[in-house]
């Protein structure tokens, strides 16, 4: 039997931290920035954790 492939588009979004949790951009971060304010944009800069109802999917895409 082969290996499994993963997702490469997964492989491209998430990252795993050091203590086994996923890493995250946020969306609306790449067009119309016009009207979103500073704060909100600044906001999106900062990674976020993948929430906890969506980790086996992930984990299993990366696999």
């Amino acid at each position: 039997m082969p290996k499994m492939k993963s997702k490469s588009s997964a492989k491209k979004r998430f990252d795993v931290t050091g203590t086994g949790k996923l890493k995250r951009k946020h969306a609306y971060k790449s067009h119309i920035l016009t009207k979103k304010s500073t704060k909100r944009k600044r906001n999106l800069t900062y990674s976020a954790i993948v929430d906890s109802a969506d980790v086996k999917n992930v984990k299993a895409m990366l696999q």
